[in-house]
């Protein structure tokens, strides 16, 4: 596993030893990136299952100022602080240790991009998209990206947000909201 592209571009990051983490491949990654487009010239990335810390450090890498990555699995935090200490990210990075449900409470900043690639066997997908507009934590013109098996199936509409594009690769089911009032 490694970041795809920008100041970090190929450079490796550790994955735990267990089959507890599921990092998004680096393929699937590119992808998403590439069709969020240039959302990337500042702004702030939330990773809700962060894991390795991958996907918000490649965001860091291609030009986000801030990723916050949140991970309940302790094994999992420790692998994120040696992945973040390696790029020497440190300042453009947040890492917290907790459930996200409990963490979004306390978060102050609004974000550009919410990943949500939670462990398949347990989504809560739909309820933490309507906590996210409860909070009022993703900016207007923000997107919300969800990683899921491709089997599933997620509403055209969660909350107020829209369903605007969905991709499959291989098993995997990438789906995009965004608030309505923005839908193109």
């Amino acid at each position: 596993m490694r970041i795809v592209a920008g100041k970090y571009g190929s450079r490796s990051l550790k994955s735990p030893k267990n089959d507890a983490t599921r990092p998004t491949q680096d393929k699937i990654k590119g992808a998403i990136f590439s069709s969020l487009g240039n959302m990337f010239a500042g702004g702030n990335f939330l990773d809700c299952y962060s894991g390795t810390g991958n996907m918000g450090l490649e965001a860091v890498s291609r030009g986000m100022d801030h990723a916050t990555l949140v991970d309940n699995n302790k094994g999992a935090i420790s692998v994120i602080k040696e992945n973040v200490k390696s790029l020497k990210a440190e300042k453009e990075t947040k890492i917290i240790c907790g459930n996200i449900f409990s963490v979004l409470e306390r978060l102050t900043l609004k974000y550009d991009v919410v990943y949500i690639d939670p462990p398949y066997a347990k989504q809560e997908n739909e309820k933490l998209i309507q906590k996210l507009e409860d909070l009022d934590i993703v900016k207007s013109d923000g997107v919300i990206v969800v990683e899921s098996l491709q089997e599933e199936v997620w509403p055209e509409k969660i909350a107020s947000f829209i369903k605007y594009k969905e991709k499959t690769y291989g098993i995997t089911r990438i789906s995009y909201y965004q608030k309505e009032e923005n839908e193109e």
